[in-house]
Formats: C-alpha cells, structure tokens, sequence
C-alpha cells in the first residue's frame, strides 16, 4: 500500500505531507498510525529545527473516516504528541478542514492559510461533538467564536480563523506568508525552541492531560450512539437525518 504520509526535509524543516486522497485526508487508523510514526521520527533528528504539517489534494483533513475512524485513543496520543514534540509544528494549509482535521490544525504551534482554505465544525450535524479536538482549540479560541462554530456547524474562511485564533496567519500565497516564520524557526537553537514550545503549548498540554480520558470515552459513546449512526448513515445517503428541521 503507497505511503498516506510523505517526509521530506530541507534545511532544518521537516515536512510531513498528508496524501490520502480517496478519503480527503481523513482521520483513518493508517494516517494516524503513520503520522505519529513520521513525528517521531522527525523529532528523533537533531538537524530537524521545526516540522510543517502539510497536505496533498485540496483537503487539508477531512476529520475522523467515517467508513474506518482510527481509536480515539490514538488520535489523542497523536495530538499529545504534537503537543510535546520539542520541535514547533507549523501547520501549512490550502485547502478544506473539517472536524477531527480542526483539532489537528489547532494543536499545532503555528498555523498558516491561503485563501482557498475553509473550515467548519461539522460534528453537530452527525450527532456527535467536538469532544477530543476541543482540548487543544478551546485554549487558543476566541470563546464567543468557539461556541458559534461548533455548536452551529457554519463553514467559514481562513480571514475568520485567523480573527478568531484558529489560524496564526494567512495570505495570497502561503508559502510567502510562511517563510519569515521558518526563517525565524531556523536561526533559533534547538534549546530555546524546546523550552519557548513548552511555555506556549501549556494550556493544551494541561488540557489534554487534564480531560483526554473523559473526552475519549465520550467521543467513543457518541460515536456509538443512535443519533450518530442516523447522522452518518444520512451523510453517506446524502440526505438530511431524522431530527434536521
């Protein structure tokens, strides 16, 4: 089987490309498990300075896959490890993030968009809820915003996730957007990056040691809920579920 995550690296920058374009990138056990892999990997490297989080396609993570969704378990190892990778992670997108791909994008240390990029939390629409992924968004998310969004399930722009914290910075052109980020990461000693990374990421640190098995239980119980199976069973038939009014 072909490889669902892509290394390179080039002066310091470990990047990691998502390319699962059959499932746009979704949360499968495959991805998961490989993406981890890939991290450690990277983190394992004394030349790698930063990681960039990337994507093939034009999905950037579509969220959990619904025909084959990886444990909550593992995605939450996956997220604590991003969380406490003693490398940045700079999250590179061009295209759509959706749900489970939200909680991603949010546990990276810097995010950056182009204009193409949208973004919605769709959970309540399946019956389900941001339960895992609200650990490392809600820290950095405006509150307001936050509870719009995902109760409401509106998609929305990168100018709107950068206004409401979900996005550190967007442009025309992403990668010109990103390269006095990793010119910066670059000149910075590895020591000071690891110690600046664990002062920043504390609160979702914090909350993803604080509520990861209370949020993985309840993510696993929705998922195996009636409502759940209506809602997913109404996505693949391409129709509105039983309770949409």
């Amino acid at each position: 089987m072909a490889p669902l995550v892509h290394a390179a690296q080039a002066t310091g920058i470990a990047t990691l490309a998502l390319d699962s374009p059959g499932n746009r990138n979704a949360l499968s056990a495959d991805l998961v498990a490989e993406l981890r892999t890939a991290l450690a990997t990277a983190s394992a490297d004394p030349a790698v300075r930063a990681v960039v989080l990337t994507h093939t396609g034009n999905t950037f993570c579509a969220g959990a896959d619904l025909k084959s969704p990886c444990d909550p378990a593992d995605f939450l190892a996956l997220l604590r490890e991003i969380a406490e990778l003693p490398r940045p992670v700079v999250a590179r997108v061009t295209g759509h993030v959706r749900a489970g791909g939200l909680g991603l994008l949010g546990v990276c240390d810097i995010a950056a968009a182009g204009p193409q990029s949208s973004y919605a939390f769709t959970e309540t629409h399946l019956g389900l809820a941001p339960a895992v992924i609200s650990m490392p968004l809600l820290p950095r998310l405006d509150p307001r915003a936050a509870a719009r969004y995902f109760l409401t399930a509106e998609a929305f722009d990168a100018a709107e996730a950068a206004r409401i914290g979900l996005l550190t910075l967007h442009g025309e052109d992403v990668d010109t957007a990103l390269e006095p980020v990793l010119a910066g990461l670059r000149k910075a000693s590895p020591q000071g990056l690891a110690a600046t990374k664990a002062l920043t990421s504390a609160a979702v640190r914090e909350a993803l040691t604080r509520d990861g098995s209370r949020l993985t239980e309840l993510s696993a119980a929705l998922f195996a809920s009636d409502e759940a199976r209506e809602g997913i069973t109404a996505r693949f038939e391409r129709r509105e579920p039983s309770w949409s009014l």
